[in-house]
């Protein structure tokens, strides 16, 4: 499939992911197309904010959510959730990173992966 003229499932998931992120009040929500990238862990990584654990857990759940009523799957791996600073949520071709916000600034994905290409968020 052309990426170029057509969505992948892969894609159709980060923005799926992506909505319910914002539709939560997620913020500085971003998609990274890594495709082009022989190295990359994943299609596509998604990143988000969240201001407390409260907000970051409600955040993880809206994708759960969100991904679940539309795909039907639920992630392979959830790690972070209980402490709440960086949940990672692995649906195997699009992984999903909530953080609060310092942990965000600190790890710094969007520069590690600058690379890939950013994907315009429709919110």
């Amino acid at each position: 499939m052309d990426k170029n003229t057509q969505k992948s499932e892969a894609e159709m998931l980060a923005r799926v992911a992506a909505k319910a992120l914002g539709d939560k009040k997620g913020m500085d929500v971003k998609i990274l197309d890594l495709r082009d990238l022989q190295s990359a862990p994943a299609r596509f990584f998604v990143i988000a904010s969240g201001n407390v654990p409260s907000h970051v857990s409600a955040l993880c759940d809206a994708v759960h959510e969100a991904v679940k009523k539309m795909f039907g799957q639920n992630p392979s791996k959830v790690e972070g959730y209980n402490n709440a600073e960086w949940i990672l949520m692995d649906y195997f071709d699009v992984v999903v990173h909530i953080f609060q916000k310092e942990k965000r600034d600190y790890y710094r994905l969007e520069q590690l992966w600058a690379d890939g290409n950013e994907l315009k968020v429709e919110n």
